[in-house]
C-alpha cells in the first residue's frame, strides 16, 4: 500500500490557487472555475490525506494505474488515504497539462515528492495523468495513471 500512499501524493498532484492552499497546489488558471476548484480540492485532499474529501472528488468507478503495474480502486484509494501519513511533506508540481472540454478534462504534469516516514525520508518523482468528468453537476476523478521517472 506503499505505493498506493505516494501514487495518491503524486496524483494530480498537489498543485498555488486559492488562498487555503500553498505549494502543494498547481496552477489551474485557465480552466473553467469548477473545475480549477475541485482540482485544488483534490490536490490539498491528497496532501493531506483528507478521506472524505476524497470520496467526494473520486468517482465511484474511479482506477488507478499505479507504479509498479498495479491497477487499484476507489475502495484501494480510500483504504490508503485511511493509512497513518508522513511528516515534513515536500511535493513541488511542473510540466502540467491542462486540456478541458465539455463534460471532460485531462490534467497532467510532473510530480516531486517527499516525506519523513518511520524516521526516514523517502522521495519520488513522476509522471501522472488525471482525467476528470462531470457528473450531475459535480467534477469527478475517473481515471489517474502515475508512472515514475527514473
Amino acid at each position: 500500500m506503499r505505493a498506493m500512499k505516494w501514487g495518491a501524493l503524486a496524483c494530480a498532484a498537489l498543485i498555488a490557487v486559492s488562498a487555503h492552499a500553498g505549494p502543494e497546489v498547481g496552477d489551474y488558471n485557465g480552466l473553467p472555475k469548477d473545475l480549477a476548484a475541485a482540482a485544488v480540492d483534490y490536490d490539498v485532499a491528497q496532501f493531506r490525506s483528507n478521506r472524505a474529501e476524497l470520496d467526494r472528488l473520486l468517482a465511484d468507478d474511479y482506477v488507478l494505474f499505479g507504479t509498479g503495474g498495479r491497477t487499484l480502486t476507489k475502495a484501494n484509494a480510500l483504504a490508503d488515504a485511511a493509512a497513518p501519513a508522513g511528516t515534513d511533506k515536500s511535493v513541488v508540481i511542473s510540466r502540467q497539462v491542462k486540456r478541458a472540454w465539455p463534460n471532460g478534462a485531462v490534467l497532467a504534469g510532473v510530480v516531486d515528492a517527499s516525506e519523513v516516514r518511520d524516521g526516514r525520508r523517502t522521495a519520488i518523482k513522476a509522471r501522472f495523468t488525471d482525467v476528470w468528468a462531470e457528473r450531475q453537476g459535480r467534477w469527478q476523478v475517473i481515471f489517474t495513471q502515475i508512472d515514475l521517472i527514473p
